[in-house]
């Protein structure tokens, strides 16, 4: 079954509500204050978004369509995406298709969260029976020793070494000096990557995102809409989203995106950093720039949305035309159950 293309779309407005480790405000101010930035940014009225699709960990007990009595919204297409690291991707794929078929014509999508002193250990918590039911009888609990599992089976069956991970770390910390948004502003070493206090071997200090409150938001419109309103935007090339991929393995070893045995080795081979070979998380990605619980997931496409267009923030990426974007989430113990993937182009850049 061949699927239809992206024609027509425009995706735009890449926001960041910069994050701050921890906050009083409720996801439901972070939210707002994201929605506000889309109408300035965007040059539309609140009352011109017919479209609003929404992720957050910590907007209970309301849900998107309490949300839109929360901002004195009313629209005709909603969608509420509780799909953590992935949502960015699959709020994308369907704000894409609502457009297409008319169901609405301008859609925001927008991820935040809170962070109170206790939020993180409350929302691991109670985040999965799955997870809960398999490590608390052992005394674990939490997204570490998950993460701890499958990168240990990882490192065994493949090769992978601390070093390798701890490249990606230390490019990533590399392009976060450059945003003034990130939370990490001090560069990173190997050695010090290497001796960073273990949280769940072999899992340690600089392979963890920082928990923080914030919100990230784009929005989704046809392409001639966007030209009318003089906004910079980018073209949706391609998408996919996959979930539960894989469940005959026993330990997750490959995500939806079904990598080669190679990759090791594309590791291994390229710099990741703004200014060198394949520029990876260009921004800082989560683990430099923080996690804002769900909005984590929309760090990629707002990141690749600036590079694109022009409008980014930190380090840029030379002569960039075509960004690929991925989404990962929804941790359950022995896999991720959200996959999925994005490629967007250039269309329009900020002049």
């Amino acid at each position: 079954m061949k699927r239809a293309g992206y024609e027509g779309v425009a995706v735009a407005v890449p926001v960041t509500i910069p994050y701050v480790r921890y906050s009083i405000r409720g996801a439901h101010w972070w939210i707002g204050r994201a929605m506000a930035e889309l109408c300035r940014r965007g040059r539309v009225r609140k009352e011109e978004i017919d479209g609003l699709c929404v992720a957050s960990f910590t907007l209970t007990p309301d849900v998107a369509v309490g949300l839109t009595q929360h901002l004195g919204m009313s629209v005709r297409w909603l969608d509420h995406v509780p799909l953590g690291g992935g949502s960015a991707v699959v709020s994308l794929r369907r704000a894409a298709r609502a457009v297409q078929s008319g169901d609405a014509s301008i859609v925001a999508c927008v991820a935040g969260d809170a962070n109170h002193v206790d939020s993180f250990r409350l929302n691991t918590a109670n985040f999965s029976l799955f997870a809960r039911d398999a490590v608390y009888a052992y005394g674990s609990g939490g997204t570490y020793g998950s993460f701890a599992f499958l990168t240990e089976h990882y490192m065994r069956k493949y090769g992978a070494t601390r070093e390798d991970f701890g490249k990606l770390c230390v490019a990533q910390r590399q392009n976060a000096l450059r945003n003034a948004n990130a939370l990490f502003k001090k560069p990173l070493t190997m050695e010090e990557y290497l001796n960073a206090r273990p949280l769940a071997t072999p899992v340690h200090l600089f392979d963890a995102v920082m928990p923080c409150a914030g919100a990230d938001a784009f929005l989704v419109m046809r392409s001639d809409e966007a030209e009318a309103r003089g906004l910079p935007w980018v073209r949706l090339l391609g998408t996919m989203e996959r979930l539960n991929a894989f469940p005959q393995d026993a330990v997750q070893e490959r995500g939806g995106w079904a990598l080669d045995r190679d990759e090791a080795q594309f590791v291994r081979s390229h710099t990741f950093t703004t200014d060198g070979s394949f520029p990876f998380n260009t921004g800082g990605g989560q683990l430099s720039v923080g996690q804002a619980g769900a909005a984590g997931g929309h760090l990629g496409v707002v990141e690749a949305l600036r590079q694109l267009t022009g409008e980014y923030q930190g380090g840029a990426v030379k002569d960039a035309e075509v960004g690929l974007v991925s989404g990962f989430g929804m941790i359950n113990y022995d896999r991720g159950l959200c996959s999925g993937a994005a490629i967007l182009a250039a269309g329009k850049r900020l002049q």
